[in-house]
C-alpha cells in the first residue's frame, strides 16, 4: 500500500479528490481537495457557511457555474456527505428523506464536460466510522451510459484510508482517475493530515483542501492557496 503522498506525487493533475481515513489518534476523518489548471478553476474558494456547509464558490464576482460552484460537504444529525459537485446536495436530500446510502448514491451521472467527462465523486459517512463511496464515471469506450461504482468502507485501522480523484496525469495526457486507491497515512491528527495532503498536491495547481470529522463539519480545517503570493492561508 503506497502512502498518500506517494500516490498524489505520482499524479501530475489529480483534479478534485475525496479521502476517508483514520489518523494515528484513532479518529476517522474525511478530506476534500481541489486543484485546477485554468484561471477560472483557480478563481475559487472553499469556505464554511453559517449553515455549517462547505461550499466551493467563485473568489471574484462572476456568474454561477454549476460545474465549478457547489456545496462540497453537508451534514445532518446522522449523515455527512461530501464530494465534487452539485450531487452532494442531491444525495444529502435523499438521505434526509430516509433513503439508504446505496439508494441515495444511485442514478448519478458524470459531468457533461467533454472531452474528459469528469467523474462525480461522492462520499456518505455515518457516525460509526463507515463510509459509502459513489463514483459516476463515463466508459472508456464509446458507450455514453454511466458506469456507477459504489464502495463500502468500514473499520479502517489507524494509518489507512481510501482515496478517489477525478483525474490522473503522467504530465502528458489526462485521463479519468482510478476507481479508488487504498493509501497509508502517517498523519496523527487533523492538522498533520492537512499538511500531508497539501504538501502532496502540485503547488502550481493547488486551490484548496479541507479536513473534517463527521460530526464537526463546522470546525473543518481549511487551507486555501493565495494566487497572489503563492502561499496558503489556513483557517477554521
Amino acid at each position: 500500500m503506497d502512502s498518500l503522498k506517494e500516490v498524489l506525487a505520482a499524479n501530475d493533475y489529480p483534479g478534485r479528490g475525496v479521502l476517508w481515513c483514520t489518523t494515528g489518534d484513532g479518529t476517522v476523518r474525511g478530506a476534500y481537495f481541489l486543484t485546477g489548471r485554468s484561471p477560472a478553476s483557480q478563481a475559487r474558494t472553499l469556505r464554511s457557511t453559517p449553515q455549517g456547509e462547505l461550499i466551493v464558490a467563485a473568489s471574484d464576482v462572476r456568474e454561477h457555474d454549476h460545474l465549478r460552484h457547489y456545496v462540497a460537504a453537508r451534514r445532518s444529525p446522522r449523515w455527512l456527505v461530501f464530494g465534487n459537485g452539485e450531487q452532494v446536495s442531491t444525495v444529502a436530500d435523499r438521505l434526509d428523506a430516509g433513503q439508504a446510502p446505496l439508494l441515495a448514491l444511485d442514478g448519478l451521472d458524470y459531468e457533461p464536460d467533454p472531452p474528459i467527462f469528469t467523474p462525480r465523486l461522492t462520499v456518505v459517512a455515518d457516525g460509526d466510522g463507515r463510509a459509502w463511496f459513489g463514483a459516476a464515471r463515463r466508459s472508456a469506450g464509446d458507450r455514453a451510459a454511466t458506469n456507477r461504482l459504489t464502495l463500502h468502507v468500514s473499520e479502517l485501522p489507524p494509518g489507512e484510508g481510501v482515496l478517489m480523484t477525478t483525474y490522473h496525469s503522467d504530465g502528458q495526457g489526462i485521463a479519468t482517475g482510478a476507481p479508488f486507491t487504498e493509501i497509508h497515512t502517517t498523519a496523527e491528527n487533523s492538522d498533520t493530515l492537512l499538511d500531508e495532503l497539501w504538501s502532496a498536491l502540485p503547488p502550481r495547481l493547488r486551490i484548496a483542501a479541507a479536513v473534517f470529522t463527521p460530526g464537526d463539519l463546522a470546525d473543518a480545517d481549511i487551507r486555501q492557496a493565495s494566487r497572489l503570493s503563492g502561499s496558503a492561508a489556513a483557517h477554521h
